[in-house]
Order: structure tokens, then C-alpha cells, then sequence
């Protein structure tokens, strides 16, 4: 009988067994996480905004120049033709929201609306480059960021222009990524959006026009590219410089003017002499800015991640230059130049980039440690993130102090000093509802700004030392009330005598009211 033949002895396959491989979780509805980040975002910003006042980023001055613009719509051509320092997109689209909104809530509407959309070019811009996961983690970080708080609910320009930037960013990776320029083309027309806003924005034309240039092996690829983004670019900076030109004679005027601003600024700031530790203070201020206001967590994690990406990831390079370049550029004018007043809100473009690189840096320091560590520093960083803005917030919320004072221009709450509040709700309810005017002096703090915003009455029915019409305005409006300021320059006047709880102008005595504190004090003119 024959026997069977011996089984073959098979070697087992190096290849592991694809059934034991688990699948990739699908991906969830795009869609439904935009949805989720924009609540996210929504809800922290619509808390604050019950409760913010305009102060910062010369909120009231846009808001007044908006208003001036809706009174004469006309297309803006130069600094001297109603928008002086800042963008002219700015105020029309203030401008447009007071057709339909009080001046106290107009521009910071404006601010809301893009502020909470900054987190859908966020979002996209960071799921190209690391993951959908990664997105919602800088979604949610840049959610609970304190200092974008505060922008988003106040009338400055700098929610309005980060939305564009983000969006600039984000078309800018689609365009690399997937090899096409419609998204180049596209990203062009939002920094010109962006230019249009902010003069800080102007430096991304010549940086992002240059990472292009070796974005891509094929050379002739970047560059063509890199020229076509560059001319995409150039429409309203061109137009802008043309206008500045006819009507100033140099069509950088309005960048020299606030460089002047800047350098005056930084010799009442630093002094004339070696100032070497106004000089450190400000070589650490961006990193500082990031640590401070994301929360050190979310802080320390994107800019090592950013470290990481560097070396691991090239084609993530452009935007950590997007980052660091401006950073570094500014902390240069400031430490070595003595040219440059750094302020919280100039780090708005470079610190949003930082949440991009937290899920990176996440898992470059974690790498394969223990589920135990993972979940303790997640849970810590979340916890940060949230705590941080939270206790600033209330810190510095109707409250005065060194402190506070430091603090206020990039806490999630921005409130005016309760003594200029007070004048100011006087006069709302003592003069702007009787149909009356009012004198105010000028203040070195510029809270005479903040008292004629907040004061509810038109710029006809308001006499202000600040202006040079002055003694014009004052006799053709009679004031009844007038405020003095402490340190303002009312007192120096030849025609104010000032005697005791009794001030003199040009022969009208005015009578001091009680109920008010120092710095300011508020007279009543005699019968």
C-alpha cells in the first residue's frame, strides 16, 4: 500500500497577516468638526463680549474714523484721506456694520464674526499638513486663546486680519500640496485682503513669494509659480502706494509715519541711554507672548513641535518661517535698532501659526512612552489652556492695578478704568440725553478718547482739547459740563485760572462736581 507523501513544511511569511492589521478610523464628517470648532470658538467669545469694552488696537478711534467714512462713503486712496494709520478695508467694513448697529457694538461685531471664522482656515490648514486629529486640537487651542478673545470682541483690526492670513495660509498649503495655482491665485487675493488691514501683513508678500521659489523639484515649476503669486499680490499695495504718492508725495508715507510713532514711542518707553533691560525684556517677547497667552502648554508643545517639523518635515518649512522670520525681524528693530515698541497684538499672525504644531510636538516628545504619560500631559495641557485665559480674565476684569495694567492688553477681558467710565456715563445721562455739550481736556494715557467714545455724543456737540479747533468748538457749542484731567494740558493754558474747586476758561467760571476720583475731575459751568 502506498504511503501519503509528507506534508510540505511551509517557512511562515516575514509579511505580517493583513487581517491582524486594524483599519484606519474613517475620518469623521468634515463638516460636522467645522461645526463643532466654530461653537467652540463661539461660545468663550460671546461670553466675553457681554462684558468687553473698546480700549485697545485704537478701537474707538477706527470706530469714529468708520463713522466719518459712512457720513462721506467714498473708495479711501491714502493715509490722508480718512483712514491716516490704518487699513482702509477696516473701516468700510465697520462702517457697514454702523448702517446697521450703535457705534459701541458695531466694530466689535465686525471682530466676531471673523474671529470665530478664523478656526475654519485653521482648521484646514492644519489637517493638510498633519491630520484631520491634528486640526481639531489647534481648532479647540486656538478656541480657549485668551488674547484672541479679546480681539474678537473689540473693535480692533486684528481678529479681521488674522481670518485673512489664516486663510492666506491655508489656500498657500493647498496650492504646494496639490500642485496647482488656483489656490496660489487664490491665496494672493486674500493677502491682499490682509494688506489692506494691517502694514504687518505686507511682509508676507516678499517671504511667501520667496518660499515658493523652493516649493517644488522642479525649478521652473517654483518659479513660475513664485512670480505668479507675487504679481497676484501686488494689486492693492501698488494702488495704495500710487494714492499715498499723489496726495503725500511718498508712497510709503504711511509706514514712515508710524515708524516715526514707533521711534518717539520707544525713546519715552527706553530712554536715550543704553536701556539694556528694556532691551532683554524685549528679546524674549514673542516666545513670552506665546507662553502667556496660548498657556504654556499649548505654548511650549507648538513651538516644539515647530522645532521638530523643521527638521523632519521640509514642506512644512515656509510656514514656520512664517512664523519665526516676522518674529525675528521685529524683535531686531526693537532690541538692537531701538525702532520698535513690541505689543501683544502685533504677535497675533505669528503666534496663531503655533497651535498648527501642537499635535506634532505632542507626538515628537511623547513618541512611544506609556498611554499613562500620554494622558497625564494631554490632560495637564488641556487644563492649562483653559485655566489660564480663565484666571486672567477675572484678574484683570474692572480692576486697576501695575499689574492689571500689565496684563489687560492680552487678557480675554478689556475694560475701561472705572473713574473714565463714570464721567462718561455722567455726561451720557446729564448731557448727550438734554441735548447739551461738553469741554474735555486732553490726557497723556489717551483716555479722553475713551471718554468722548463712551460719552454717547456727537463730535459737533463736544469741545476737546485735543483738537485745534478748540476755542472755536467752545464758543459755539457754550458747555455746560467740562473734565479736567490730572496730567492733562487744560491747566496749562493762559486762559484757565484754576482756584480751589473753581476753573476759570477765558472768563466762564465752571464749579467742580463731587462723586468723581482721581485722574479726573468734572465741573458744572456756573449759572
Amino acid at each position: 500500500m502506498a504511503t501519503a507523501p509528507p506534508a510540505l513544511s511551509v517557512p511562515p511569511s516575514p509579511a505580517p497577516n493583513l487581517s491582524a492589521v486594524p483599519a484606519p478610523a474613517p475620518e469623521p464628517s468634515t463638516r460636522l468638526l467645522i461645526g463643532l470648532m466654530l461653537v467652540a470658538a463661539l461660545v468663550p467669545r460671546l461670553l466675553v463680549f457681554a462684558v468687553n469694552e473698546n480700549l485697545y488696537g485704537d478701537a474707538v478711534v477706527r470706530t469714529e474714523l468708520a463713522e466719518r467714512w459712512l457720513d462721506n462713503p467714498h473708495v479711501i486712496k491714502a493715509y490722508g484721506d480718512g483712514a491716516y494709520q490704518f487699513g482702509p478695508l477696516h473701516m468700510y467694513l465697520v462702517g457697514a456694520a454702523l448702517s446697521v448697529m450703535n457705534r459701541e457694538v458695531a466694530g466689535r461685531a465686525v471682530s466676531l464674526l471673523f474671529g470665530v471664522l478664523s478656526v475654519v482656515p485653521l482648521f484646514a490648514l492644519t489637517r493638510r499638513l498633519f491630520g484631520w486629529r491634528a486640526g481639531v486640537v489647534a481648532g479647540l487651542a486656538f478656541s480657549a486663546w485668551g488674547m484672541h478673545m479679546q480681539f474678537s470682541t473689540t473693535a480692533g483690526s486684528e481678529a479681521v486680519s488674522l481670518f485673512f492670513m489664516l486663510a492666506t495660509f491655508a489656500l498657500y498649503a493647498e496650492g504646494v500640496d496639490e500642485n496647482r495655482f488656483a489656490p496660489i491665485f487664490q491665496a494672493g487675493l486674500m493677502l491682499n485682503f490682509a494688506c489692506a488691514l494691517r502694514y504687518d501683513a505686507w511682509m508676507y508678500i516678499p517671504l511667501l513669494t520667496l518660499a515658493l521659489c523652493f516649493s517644488s523639484e522642479d525649478k521652473v515649476a517654483s518659479v513660475t509659480r513664485a512670480v505668479g503669486f507675487g504679481l497676484t499680490c501686488l494689486p492693492f499695495p501698488l494702488l495704495w502706494m500710487q494714492g499715498n504718492e499723489l496726495m503725500h508725495g511718498d508712497p510709503f508715507y504711511p509706514v514712515k509715519a508710524v515708524e516715526d510713532f514707533h521711534r518717539n514711542w520707544v525713546l519715552s518707553s527706553a530712554g536715550s541711554g543704553p536701556a539694556i533691560g528694556w532691551r532683554l525684556q524685549q528679546l524674549g517677547f514673542w516666545p513670552g507672548i506665546a507662553l502667556l497667552t496660548l498657556s504654556p502648554g499649548v505654548g511650549l508643545l507648538g513651538m516644539w513641535g515647530m522645532v521638530k517639523a523643521w527638521r523632519a518635515r521640509p514642506d512644512t518649512r515656509w510656514l514656520v518661517a512664517a512664523a519665526v522670520v516676522p518674529a525675528a525681524y521685529f524683535t531686531f528693530r526693537a532690541v538692537a535698532l531701538l525702532t520698535f515698541v513690541p505689543l501683544g497684538r502685533f504677535t497675533v499672525t505669528q503666534v496663531a501659526v503655533v497651535p498648527v504644531f501642537v499635535a506634532f510636538g505632542f507626538a515628537a516628545l511623547v513618541g512611544n512612552r506609556g498611554v499613562g504619560l500620554r494622558k497625564a500631559l494631554a490632560g495637564v495641557t488641556a487644563v492649562l489652556a483653559v485655566v489660564v485665559p480663565v484666571t486672567m480674565g477675572l484678574f484683570t476684569f474692572r480692576a486697576e492695578g501695575r499689574f492689571q495694567d500689565s496684563l489687560r492688553p492680552v487678557s480675554p477681558t478689556s475694560t475701561n478704568p472705572v473713574a473714565v467710565m463714570k464721567a462718561a456715563d455722567y455726561v451720557k445721562a446729564e448731557v448727550a440725553s438734554k441735548g447739551g455739550a461738553v469741554a474735555i481736556d486732553d490726557d497723556p494715557g489717551y483716555m479722553d478718547l475713551q471718554l468722548a467714545f463712551f460719552s454717547g455724543l456727537p463730535e459737533e456737540r463736544m469741545a476737546r482739547v485735543r483738537w485745534d479747533t478748540f476755542r472755536k468748538r467752545m464758543q459755539e457749542t457754550q458747555p455746560e459740563v467740562l473734565i479736567r484731567f490730572e496730567q492733562g494740558s487744560l491747566v496749562k493754558d493762559a486762559g484757565v485760572k484754576l482756584e480751589g474747586r473753581t476753573l476759570v476758561l477765558d472768563g466762564v467760571a465752571y464749579e467742580e462736581l463731587d462723586g468723581f476720583s482721581a485722574p479726573l475731575h468734572v465741573y458744572r459751568r456756573r449759572p
